[in-house]
Formats: structure tokens, C-alpha cells, sequence
């Protein structure tokens, strides 16, 4: 811990964010294992078990580009954002699985003050991150669950498995659809927030950039519906 911290340090100092592409931290700030938490949080959250062997390229990448899909866009820019990529702050941990409909509209209220425009133009720049982010995802999404596929069949022609062997690898799969699904999960609520901060602003600040925020908000749905790839779990609420 307080290696990260200097490290942190060293990011503020510099004057330089630690966020790389796809919302991604940059590659000096990066080690092999600085998502792993994710599919483990996914499998956790449904009370699923969890996989003892190492990752995949995929599955490590998986792990990196389902990130910024599942915070909120709000927080990509953090100064401690080194701490929020590893997973080490609980608190932003569970926030994560806390819906709030109406809380990116607040954060637009509040921290974007120059005018209307900009703040239509904050929540294009947002919904247009988050298309960028999807192909890449998705496209490693796909890979994974084809690997997944063949990884079970296989496992019925290696006659001498140990049970922990067996149970390690399907709880892999497991982890692995669970994180696609907790992408899902996660772009269909914020598309429900960015819906919810364009209707209100149209009310209280109409601009003609509305039509634009609109079209995006189609793209961006379609975008989602068209990844559904995984049967979507019922993620339990979040308990106080």
C-alpha cells in the first residue's frame, strides 16, 4: 500500500492523469493483475465460486476494457484513480453496485457550471466513450465465451481431473459470463441515467444539441441490445 501511494504521489506531481485509451490507466502505472478483482467481484456478488487458476490473455483483457464500462463515467478522470483501478477503496467497490438513477444528473448540475451547452456536451462526450468502449469489449467477450465452450468440452476427455481441477475451471467460466453480464448490467442502467439526465434537461435547459444527445442515446441503445451475449443473472441489490 505504500508503494501505491507514492506512486500516486509521483501521478499528482507530475501533473499528468493516470488514464491511458479506453479509459484504461497508462502503461507505466499497470500491472498484469490490476483487474482481476472484477471477475472476482462478479462471481462474489451472485455467490458464485471462484477460479484458483491463472488468466488468460483474454480473460485479462476482459477483465481491463470491462472497467470503465462498469464506473461511473463520472469518475474516469479521479486523481486517485490508481487506487480505484486496483479495486483496493471498498467503498468505490460497492458503489459500483449501488444504482442511482438520478445521479449522473445531479453531477452535471453540480460540477459542470459554464452553461447548458456544455453541459449537453458532457453527456454526448460520455455516451460517445462508452460506444467507443463496446466493440472492443464485446469483440473479447466473443473470444472468451468460444474459448469457454471448447474448455468444457475438452474437460470431458481428461479422464484424470482432480475434482479442485474441475471446479476451478467451470468456476472460471463462471467468472468470466458473469463479468460480460455485469457490462451489461451496468451499460443498460447508465443508458437509463444519461435517458434520465436528457429528458430533465430538455425541460430545464432546452437546447437545440438535444437533437443530437438523442441520436446518440439510440446509437448507444442499439449498441448494447446488439451484445447481448450471456444469459444476464438477477444481481442482488445492494445491502446497507
Amino acid at each position: 500500500m505504500a508503494a501505491l501511494l507514492a506512486l500516486l504521489v509521483l501521478t499528482i506531481v507530475s501533473g499528468c492523469s493516470s488514464i491511458g485509451d479506453f479509459g484504461r490507466l497508462q502503461s507505466p502505472l499497470v500491472n498484469d493483475d490490476i483487474h482481476d478483482w472484477v471477475g472476482v467481484d462478479a462471481a462474489t456478488r451472485v455467490g458464485a465460486p471462484i477460479s484458483i487458476n491463472n488468466l488468460t490473455d483474454d480473460e485479462r483483457t476482459l477483465r481491463d476494457l470491462a472497467f470503465p464500462l462498469i464506473e461511473p463515467p463520472y469518475d474516469r478522470q479521479r486523481w486517485d484513480a490508481v487506487v480505484y483501478e486496483y479495486g483496493i477503496k471498498h467503498s468505490f467497490r460497492r458503489e459500483l453496485w449501488a444504482f442511482d438513477v438520478t445521479a449522473y444528473y445531479a453531477h452535471l448540475e453540480q460540477t459542470v457550471d459554464r452553461s447548458s451547452v456544455t453541459r449537453y456536451n458532457q453527456l454526448i462526450d460520455d455516451m460517445r466513450d462508452d460506444i467507443v468502449r463496446i466493440d472492443p469489449f464485446f469483440e473479447t467477450a466473443r473470444r472468451v465465451v468460444a474459448l469457454d465452450q471448447r474448455r468444457v468440452q475438452a474437460m470431458q476427455y481428461v479422464a484424470d481431473l482432480s475434482p479442485t481441477e474441475h471446479l476451478s475451471a467451470l468456476a472460471r467460466v463462471g467468472e468470466n459470463s458473469l463479468t460480460i453480464a455485469w457490462v451489461h448490467h451496468s451499460l443498460t442502467e447508465r443508458c437509463a441515467s444519461y435517458r434520465f439526465a436528457l429528458d430533465h434537461l430538455v425541460v430545464a435547459e432546452p437546447e437545440p444539441v438535444a437533437a443530437d444527445a438523442e441520436r446518440i442515446l439510440r446509437e448507444l441503445q442499439q449498441k448494447i441490445a446488439a451484445n447481448q451475449i450471456v444469459s444476464a443473472p438477477q444481481f442482488a441489490a445492494l445491502q446497507p
